[in-house]
C-alpha cells in the first residue's frame, strides 16, 4: 500500500503542493472554491490501491501553492497551463485529468487545448460547455440579473472580508448548505439585494456522517492562513478567460470522457445547466458515462467518495 505524500515542486513560476499517491499512469485531481487537495483524499487512496498515481495539487491560489497578487494571473490560461506544467514535472508525457467545481472547467478546458497530453477527462458537477462568444457575466447582465454570487465575488475585498471573518464557521456552512443534506435555500446562486453570500446558507447544528469537523478545520485553517482571495480571483476572470478562449469556440472534446454530479447539485439549477448535460454527448463525443447521483449535492467526491472512486476507477481501467 502507497502512502499520501505531500510535497512542495517548482512549476513554471509557481511553488505548488502536490498530495501524491501510488504508482502507474497519472490522474490528476483538480480541486474547486472553497477546498484544497484534502477534498481528494479518499480517491487518492482508492486510485492508489487500483494501480494508479494520483496525484492532487493544490490549485493557483490556494494552500500550499502560490498565490499570485495580480488578479490577472488568474486566467483560465493560467490554470490550464499549471496542469500541462504539472504533468512535465512529474516527468510525464500524458496524463487523465479529472476536475470538481471550478476544477472541472480546468480539467476541461486542459483536455481540449491539450489532447496529446490529457488522454481523457472526467468532470464532476460542472458540465462542458464549449467556449462562447458572450461570458456568464455578460450573459446574466444582459438578462437583468445582478444579484447573481459570482457578481458579487468581482469586486476585491467584499467576498473576503466576509468570509474571512470566521474561515471555520464560512467552510462549515457552505458545505452544509451546498450538500445534499443541506436545507436547499442557495437556490441557483441568486442572492437577495443587499445580503452577503453567507446570508443564504445555514449553520448545522449536526454535522452529516460524511462531513467531520477535522475536515472543516482542516480546510479552515488553510484558508486562516492564506485568506480567500487567490480562490476568488478565478471568479474576477471569466470576461478575460472569455477573451482568451475566443480561438476555441465551439471545440468539442474527443477523448473519452466521463460526467458526474449529484441530483441535488445547487450547480445543476444555474443558468443554462440542464442544457449543457443534455447536450453533453454532442460536445463530448467519447462521452462514457453521465451520471447523476441521486440525493447527492454539490460535493459530490466527499459526499459519496466510495461511489465516486468506483466510477473513476471503471473509466479510467476501460481506457
Amino acid at each position: 500500500m502507497h502512502e499520501l505524500q505531500l510535497e512542495t515542486l517548482q512549476v513554471g513560476a509557481l511553488r505548488m503542493r502536490v498530495a501524491t499517491q501510488g504508482s502507474g499512469p497519472l490522474v490528476l485531481l483538480c480541486h474547486g472554491f472553497p477546498e484544497s487537495w484534502y477534498s481528494w483524499r479518499h480517491q487518492l487512496a482508492a486510485l492508489s490501491a487500483a494501480g494508479f498515481r494520483a496525484v492532487a495539487p493544490d490549485m493557483r491560489g490556494y494552500g500550499g501553492t502560490d498565490a499570485p497578487p495580480d488578479v490577472q494571473s488568474y486566467t483560465m490560461l493560467h490554470l490550464v497551463g499549471d496542469m500541462v506544467g504539472l504533468v512535465d514535472v512529474l516527468g510525464e508525457s500524458e496524463a487523465v485529468i479529472v476536475g470538481h467545481d471550478w476544477g472541472a472547467p480546468v480539467a476541461w478546458n486542459a483536455a481540449m487545448l491539450r489532447p496529446d497530453l490529457f488522454r481523457a477527462v472526467a468532470g464532476m458537477s460542472v458540465p462542458f460547455h464549449p467556449p462562447a462568444q458572450e461570458d456568464l457575466l455578460r450573459m446574466l447582465e444582459r438578462q437583468g440579473v445582478h444579484t447573481f454570487y459570482m457578481q458579487y465575488f468581482q469586486t476585491p475585498g467584499v467576498a473576503e472580508s466576509e468570509f474571512e471573518a470566521d474561515p471555520e464557521a464560512t467552510i462549515r456552512r457552505v458545505t452544509f448548505s451546498m450538500s445534499g443534506d443541506g436545507p436547499g435555500r442557495v437556490v441557483a446562486g441568486i442572492m437577495a439585494p443587499g445580503a452577503g453570500f453567507l446570508d443564504s446558507t445555514v449553520d448545522p447544528g449536526t454535522l452529516p456522517g460524511w462531513l467531520s469537523s477535522e475536515e472543516i478545520t482542516y480546510m479552515a485553517n488553510e484558508f486562516r492562513r492564506t485568506g480567500f482571495r487567490g480562490g476568488l480571483n478565478w471568479y474576477r476572470n471569466f470576461r478575460r478567460s472569455s477573451e482568451l478562449m475566443s480561438a476555441w469556440r465551439g471545440c468539442v472534446i474527443r477523448q473519452p470522457s466521463l460526467f458526474v454530479a449529484g441530483a441535488k447539485d445547487d450547480v445543476l439549477k444555474f443558468p443554462g445547466s440542464k442544457a449543457r448535460i443534455e447536450n453533453l454527448a454532442h460536445v463530448l463525443p467519447g462521452l462514457r458515462g453521465c451520471h447523476i447521483l441521486d440525493g447527492a449535492g454539490h460535493w459530490i467526491q466527499r459526499e459519496r467518495p466510495a461511489e465516486v472512486s468506483d466510477l473513476l476507477v471503471a473509466f479510467l481501467k476501460g481506457l
